[in-house]
């Protein structure tokens, strides 16, 4: 398993990197790093639209399962009922925002792994038709990026919170106080937005500059992916209905 692991993902990623490390000018590992980020986001991007359209499709849903929960909320049994009835009604699967992104996990495994192992200790594992360097130069805009880098970190930090904050929905505040389900819902929210991009910042303060940079890269063109499938799916909602006659 650890093999077919290492053969489907790791080795794929960690060519495309020295590839791409092999043909930059000055051997840049921080645009290799950047140009790595930009293929693996291209392969995946698919499954990541249809992870954001899912995510989006559940944050515009969120005033009326506020609604069911508050309607039933001493009916555990008639809530979940009315739930399973709302996202049919709406045909949407409340897991379909999972699935996309399980399937990335891998990949993402595959990149934490390249990074935390060093890139030139796997030298080994670069195919024959790729030319092996030497060494691999780490400094980059004078940042070692084999070593934790603050300024690294707090930029990812500020991308996720940038990426979560366009996520949640603005929603003007009801009359009904829905009680536990909207408090729930807010304050769930609110760790999104602020809570995981302080985790982005200690987690990355931890790794080494490499990786934090693949992930600040990652997430600021999430976010920039987000802001197109957000206006797509407001012009399909503004759109005239056509209703042909027979």
């Amino acid at each position: 398993m650890v093999h077919l692991f290492q053969v489907i993902f790791y080795q794929p990623i960690l060519n495309l990197l020295i590839f791409l490390y092999n043909v930059v000018p000055g051997e840049s590992l921080g645009v290799a790093i950047i140009l790595s980020t930009l293929v693996i986001k291209l392969v995946l991007l698919p499954l990541s639209h249809k992870s954001i359209k899912a995510q989006k499709a559940l944050q515009d849903l969120q005033p009326k399962v506020d609604e069911v929960k508050s309607k039933y909320k001493d009916n555990k049994e008639q809530m979940g009922k009315a739930m399973m009835a709302l996202y049919k009604e709406e045909k949407i699967n409340p897991f379909s925002s999972c699935f996309p992104l399980l399937i990335q996990l891998p990949f993402l495994w595959a990149v934490f792994r390249v990074f935390r192992d060093g890139i030139e200790s796997n030298l080994h594992l670069i195919y024959s038709f790729i030319a092996t360097p030497e060494s691999i130069h780490n400094m980059w805009f004078g940042i070692n990026l084999s070593e934790p880098n603050i300024y690294l970190a707090i930029l990812a930090g500020a991308a996720q919170f940038w990426q979560a904050k366009m996520m949640v929905a603005k929603r003007p505040a009801t009359q009904n106080n829905g009680g536990k389900g909207d408090s729930m819902t807010a304050i769930m929210n609110k760790q999104m937005v602020y809570f995981m991009p302080m985790i982005t910042v200690f987690i990355g303060l931890t790794l080494p500059g490499g990786l934090t940079l693949y992930w600040f890269v990652v997430t600021l063109f999430t976010a920039l992916q987000q802001i197109l499938v957000f206006k797509q799916t407001k012009k399909a909602k503004e759109a005239p209905v056509v209703i042909e006659q027979k």
